[in-house]
């Protein structure tokens, strides 16, 4: 029986209030993909899409996806490369992003695979911990030499990606076709580790990629003790071996409320967070990555690009759920009356 069949009154009516949510929200009209536009920059975002299962509501998530709605909203052009199943989540899911404004070039729709869920939870601080059911739909998508062809033909200056859904080895390959497919694209990593779907080789190969690493402080403390055990922690060591072992140009580490770490140019700086009352953190970090892209992709200063990223992380933040009502106004507004 179908997820959509299983489903009784009460869920289906929690499904429908987020989802009359995402609609009832004008988001910016999405210009066509490849056309390219003044400050903007150019994404592919591959990976899983799902939805963040509550107490008492569901709604549309997953990293990539939260990503891409950031940085489309932030005016640049994202296509996000990912499954859904053939049940009510994966219908709810696809029109959802249409009201987003994003692309479904590139969503499949798997038949008698469920789309994906994670039931989340959150401690006292707003802090959220994930349980992930998988293989899910996002675990089942594949692109064939037309999908490549129309990927190159979109010239993309940016991937996108995470950990969870590379530990599926046919995504992990899927990535590589890309790269070699559009060799002149650069890699954004954005690591987000969850428990049970990563392990240390597939995030040393994929941080090999990238151009730009993101992660948060707890992340970069496990990863330099499994490495380097017995010596002494700090973030500034860990990006100086991070850097040098993998190649990457830039790392940057949040640090929650506390704002972030940016290492680049061998240099460590520190950028100061912004205070505000925390509803969730669900997608707090993603948005921080969309505005980090955003202004590093149009050639901000590091200081402007790693404010930016902090203040609208702190926004989503503040509004419950991983893909909440902002702009880029209240964004400014929120660096002006704190920076």
């Amino acid at each position: 029986m179908r997820l959509a069949e299983r489903l009784k009154g009460g869920s289906s009516l929690l499904i429908e209030l987020a989802y009359r949510t995402v609609l009832q929200v004008t988001w910016p009209e999405r210009a066509p993909f490849g056309r390219r536009r003044k400050n903007t920059v150019q994404i592919v975002a591959i990976g899983e899409i799902l939805w963040d299962v509550f107490d008492h509501l569901e709604t549309l998530g997953g990293a990539p996806l939260n990503f891409s709605a950031a940085a489309q909203r932030l005016g640049n052009q994202v296509a996000l490369v990912t499954a859904v199943g053939d049940d009510l989540h994966g219908t709810r899911a696809i029109e959802s992003m249409a009201a987003l404004g994003l692309s479904t070039e590139f969503v499949q729709v798997m038949p008698g695979k469920d789309t994906g869920t994670a039931v989340v939870t959150t401690d006292t601080h707003g802090n959220a911990s994930y349980f992930i059911k998988r293989p899910a739909a996002f675990d089942e998508f594949a692109l064939n030499d037309a999908h490549l062809s129309t990927i190159e033909e979109l010239h993309p200056e940016w991937l996108y990606f995470g950990t969870l859904a590379q530990t599926n080895q046919p995504t992990e390959e899927t990535v590589q076709r890309i790269l070699k497919k559009v060799p002149s694209v650069q890699c954004f990593y954005d690591m987000n580790l969850r428990e049970g779907h990563w392990n240390l080789p597939l995030v040393q190969r994929l941080s090999s990629l990238a151009a730009i690493l993101k992660l948060n402080d707890s992340e970069a403390e496990i990863l330099f003790r499994l490495t380097h055990p017995g010596e002494e922690f700090s973030l500034e060591q860990f990006c100086r071996h991070w850097s040098e072992a993998y190649g990457v140009d830039t790392i940057c580490v949040t640090l929650g409320g506390q704002g972030c770490v940016l290492f680049k140019d061998n240099a460590l700086q520190r950028f100061h967070g912004f205070t505000v009352k925390v509803a969730d953190t669900v997608g707090a970090g993603d948005a921080f990555a969309a505005a980090f892209l955003h202004g590093f992709g149009l050639g901000w200063p590091a200081d402007e690009t790693a404010t930016f990223a902090n203040a609208l992380g702190a926004l989503v933040a503040s509004r419950a759920g991983a893909t909440p009502p902002w702009s880029e106004d209240e964004c400014r507004k929120l660096i002006a009356e704190q920076g």
